[in-house]
């Protein structure tokens, strides 16, 4: 027999089984939608996420305590504000590209609502570093950082939150025990769904927020370089002066594409996970196919024994049990392939979590349940190929 026809005799096998062969493909059928919807919410966050960092720039550098690396143990941090003063004097044309940064939860309230967000004590030029633009009212002046003055910045999304309709500047919100006065609204920029809503953001004088948090320490600290060219240059810089004051691996000076790399070896184990998870169903799905496709050779051991004695060989048999298992598998991946991309589109347009789905899952998915086929289909069609006709005609 050629393949056409022993692709014939196959699919009229699974045709006069049609319920069988539905319920048979469903496993594989889930386990591919489940692969390719996984797989494209976690390259989705991906995109997400790491457009989101190239958004501060691309001549960005973040200083972060310890050595920067994937895995590795958090460090204390240990800068301070010597250490931007430092580098404002030692880096050229440096004003408004040095900011440090301390970070803590916080409530805020005013007039009744009460929130716990993120409060972000900053110097003076931290603005003009991250590229962040007020709306409202103004930012506050290097004299508010230099006495510690309790005045602060919301984000959009607060604002609207604990002032609605109202305008919030010159009022004043209560940011854990301590009185702060707003100043400015900062632009809405939206947030992200595997990321923090920047419009929550709250930002005051890096000294005031010392003294809220009762700490006299930096969490990073941000350098502008004037252009991409001069990155690794200003890094350089940034690395020598600290190394006065620090121990070399106590701290690292990170790039906008090592940030980016890091992220995205993150999510890429993300991704990578969930997809091992979803490709468990392909598994079951598999056993199911090669029980289903056993069950079919004991079936039709009369119709293998005649095929036999008519002059079927055993390949022939053998290649025709196998079809049938691929066949079943690759229908059950091509539907579920649908559903998943279908319900890839309806999470990113119905729901905040973004999913992007790609090539290579695409590929994966099919390659996947058409190899589930093949394997789990060939002890079935040996078994098939190997019985003696004499002994299949005799069975009942």
């Amino acid at each position: 027999m050629n393949l056409r026809e022993t692709l014939r005799v196959a699919l009229s096998a699974l045709v006069a089984n049609r319920l069988r062969s539905a319920l048979t493909t469903l496993g594989v059928l889930i386990g591919v939608m489940s692969v390719v919807l996984l797989v494209a919410i976690g390259q989705g966050a991906r995109t997400e996420v790491t457009g989101a960092i190239e958004g501060l720039g691309s001549n960005l550098l973040f200083v972060l305590p310890g050595d920067g690396e994937f895995g590795a143990a958090p460090t204390r941090s240990q800068f301070t504000l010597e250490d931007v003063e430092e580098l404002e004097r030692e880096l050229p044309g440096a004003e408004r590209r040095v900011a440090g940064s301390v970070v803590g939860g916080e409530p805020i309230q005013a007039e009744g609502e009460r929130v716990t967000t993120t409060i972000s004590g900053v110097s003076a030029g931290y603005l003009d570093v991250v590229v962040r633009e007020v709306a409202r009212g103004q930012s506050f002046a290097e004299s508010d950082v230099a006495v510690g003055r309790r005045v602060a910045l919301l984000g959009a999304g607060i604002a609207d939150r604990l002032f609605p309709g109202q305008d919030p500047i010159g009022r004043t919100v209560t940011i854990g025990s301590i009185r702060f006065r707003v100043v400015g609204v900062l632009e809405q920029v939206g947030g992200t769904a595997f990321g923090p809503d920047r419009d929550r953001d709250v930002y005051v004088p890096v000294t005031a927020a010392q003294r809220l948090f009762a700490t006299q320490r930096l969490d990073a600290i941000f350098v502008r370089a004037t252009s991409t060219a001069t990155v690794e240059e200003d890094r350089q810089v940034v690395e020598q002066v600290l190394e006065r004051r620090l121990e070399p691996d106590s701290f690292s000076v990170l790039s906008q594409d090592d940030i980016i790399g890091v992220v995205g070896d993150i999510l890429q184990i993300l991704t990578l996970v969930l997809a091992a998870i979803a490709g468990i169903s392909l598994l079951v799905g598999g056993v199911g196919v090669s029980n289903i496709m056993l069950v079919s050779v004991s079936e039709r051991t009369r119709e293998i024994g005649l095929r036999k004695a008519l002059g079927a060989r055993t390949t022939d048999i053998t290649r025709q049990f196998l079809l049938e298992a691929m066949v079943l598998t690759g229908l059950g991946g091509a539907v579920g392939l649908a559903a998943g991309i279908g319900l890839a589109e309806l999470v990113a347009l119905f729901a905040p979590i973004p999913a992007e789905v790609t090539l290579w899952s695409v590929l994966l998915a099919l390659g996947v349940s058409v190899g589930v086929g093949l394997v789990f289909g060939v002890l079935p069609a040996r078994r098939a190929g190997r019985l003696d006709p004499v002994e299949a005609l005799r069975r009942d």
